[in-house]
């Protein structure tokens, strides 16, 4: 063992933050660079929108093996090793010769960000106690918007100037840096030391699964956030995309305007939700859904609009109040389901609402590169095609909002159940 290593939850928070911001940067590079991968492999939209879910296909089944074996591991090892695995083989990445390559490059990605991440929410659950989880999971899911915005804006101007197998290899190998850092430095936490359940045995699988299914409140998280995420992946895989198309803009602007409208507001959204549902839960316990739902309510509408608009004016600022307002689901979420499950059960637990997030996020892409193929063969101007097929999609933030409602008007009966044992 490492003599560096602390038992610090600042460091281990911004570590871990720093991890996923880089995993996330290394997940969603290849949006800002659509255009060019169009043109280098001769794809259509639907094809890029695969990229997306090769990440998600083996990510989301190795997570759950991952998670079984930190629940009763170090759980920081395999945050190093995985990070290692995933920063070589998006560097990796700008070596391909054919789609099929650049593919099952992005499938590797996702098998070492599925080593590499699983267990992170758990470390950083047990270094903060209730009351301050889901503003700790707020920083720590501030990595997806960061990411977002350092992979698009950065990437988008590293492919400008020196193309795009550059940006795969510029933005891969910070991982490595970084699996060192948190293998020297981050002392695991006790597991549970915030907690009133304190059993050491690591429960079954269909025990975690029987818990999170008995719980009403879980089911509804877990189904509205994985509507939600579909919407984000989709709606941020093609607005670069979008960009180009409708306004001429180059891949490095593109790039850039995709993060300010997009990755800057989620960045403020991720950061203040979980912050505001904690100090509201006290006088309201049905926050950590109700507030999300509202959020996603307004969400839709607006984006649909924005997605239609013909000025980029109108199309950005409209853009940008949608996605302060879609991301607030993030920090709760995490949070909340943290909160009820027991310590070793809380890497499974993520795990296994990553299969549904995963997967239906992953389709996000598909979903709207696929409407956009058909749009546009209907004879639509491939800016108008793929503007619809954004607009349609985010729609589907509304069924997201009923089922984070419905989470919290049971959400109070579920924590209790928790506390006393019950469940």
């Amino acid at each position: 063992m490492s003599r560096w290593r602390r038992r610090s939850p600042t460091l281990a928070l911004i570590l871990l933050t720093a991890i996923g911001t880089i995993g996330f940067v290394d997940r969603v590079v290849v949006n800002a660079l659509v255009e060019p991968l169009k043109a280098e492999f001769g794809l259509n939209d639907e094809q890029i929108g695969w990229l997306g879910f090769a990440y998600s296909s083996l990510n989301i089944v190795l997570g759950v093996f991952v998670a079984r074996l930190a629940e009763s591991r170090r759980r920081l090892s395999f945050t190093a090793v995985g990070t290692l695995l995933w920063s070589v083989a998006a560097t990796a990445s700008g070596a391909v010769s054919t789609w099929t390559q650049l593919l099952a490059a992005r499938v590797a990605v996702g098998i070492g960000e599925a080593v590499g991440l699983p267990a992170n929410q758990s470390v950083i659950a047990d270094y903060y106690p209730p009351n301050r989880r889901a503003s700790a999971m707020s920083i720590l899911l501030l990595a997806a918007p960061l990411g977002a915005m350092i992979g698009l804006a950065g990437g988008g101007f590293v492919a400008q100037a020196w193309g795009w197998r550059w940006a795969f290899i510029v933005t891969g190998l910070p991982g490595i840096l970084l699996a060192l850092l948190v293998w020297l430095f981050v002392k695991e936490p006790a597991r549970g030391g915030h907690d009133t359940v304190t059993d050491e045995r690591v429960p079954p699988l269909k025990a975690v699964i029987a818990r999170m299914a008995r719980l009403k409140s879980v089911k509804h998280l877990v189904i509205g956030s994985a509507l939600a995420s579909m919407v984000g992946f989709g709606l941020i895989a093609f607005f670069s995309a979008l960009m180009t198309r409708r306004f001429g803009l180059p891949v490095g602007e593109a790039g850039l305007m995709t993060a300010l409208a997009a990755s800057v507001p989620a960045a403020i959204s991720v950061a203040l939700g979980g912050t505001i549902v904690d100090r509201l839960a006290p006088r309201f316990p049905g926050a950590y859904g109700q507030f999300p739902a509202l959020c996603l309510l307004l969400a839709a509408p607006l984006f649909a609009l924005a997605m239609t608009r013909s000025d980029f004016t109108s199309l950005f600022a409209l853009s940008a109040v949608s996605t302060l307002l879609l991301f607030t689901f993030l920090g709760p979420t995490a949070g909340t389901i943290q909160n009820l499950l027991d310590p070793r059960m809380r890497a499974t637990g993520h795990a296994l609402v990553n299969i549904f997030t995963g997967m239906v996020g992953g389709l996000g892409p598909v979903l709207v590169g696929w409407l956009s193929d058909r749009l546009a063969a209907d004879g639509l101007p491939s800016d108008v095609a793929l503007g619809y097929a954004m607009a349609g999609t985010a729609l589907m933030s509304w069924l997201a909002a009923a089922h984070y409602w419905r989470a919290g008007r049971t959400l109070h009966d579920d924590l209790a159940a928790v506390r006393e044992l019950r469940a």
